[in-house]
């Protein structure tokens, strides 16, 4: 790479990396450290390539949607690691938003990979049915089961991200109505 195109893409890092990080961990169902590699990989498959990305912050993300697919279709399941206390959880704002968030974040934790990718794809990058289908590669009838089972099983996980009272999140108001 010459140094006018890796000045072009150290600034696209420096200024892009904080959306992309926080695509990444809603990918990764909130593990910070998983994120940072799923990124990290990406960006540089990207740096290989950055000659010719027309669409910079779109091509990182289709790297990040098909890193997180070929991660869930690993045929061995990867070993939980334990530890001797829990993590710590965020201080809980008066307004709610940050209880929502890690609300949202842990229900999502719980989904298969699969199912958290679908609905980050769907609900938090906002793409129709068609555009998900063809970036995880499977047919729309897969899209919509899967998002089907995946908002059932949030609505069995979280049922508090359904409600409609105030302080409800963005997010959830989103998901909750998914299905309507």
């Amino acid at each position: 790479m010459d140094a006018e195109r890796e000045k072009d893409f150290r600034e696209f890092v420096a200024t892009r990396s904080p959306a992309l990080l926080k695509l990444a961990m809603l990918l990764c169902g909130g593990d910070q450290h998983e994120a940072e590699d799923l990124l990290q990989n990406a960006l540089i498959k990207t740096a290989g390539r950055w000659h010719r990305v027309e669409e910079p912050e779109a091509y990182v993300r289709q790297v990040l949607y098909r890193q997180q697919v070929g991660r869930w279709r690993l045929r061995w399941p990867r070993r939980e690691v334990t530890v001797a206390a829990p993590p710590e959880r965020g201080v809980v704002d008066g307004a709610g938003v940050v209880e929502t968030r890690i609300v949202i974040r842990d229900a999502l934790s719980r989904l298969t990979a699969r199912q958290r990718t679908v609905l980050v794809l769907r609900y938090f990058e906002d793409l129709p049915e068609a555009e998900v289908a063809a970036l995880l590669g499977c047919s729309v009838g897969t899209v919509r089961s899967t998002t089907h089972r995946s908002l059932a099983r949030l609505r069995q996980l979280s049922p508090e991200l359904f409600a409609a009272g105030p302080g409800t999140g963005r997010a959830a108001r989103d998901l909750s109505t998914a299905e309507a």
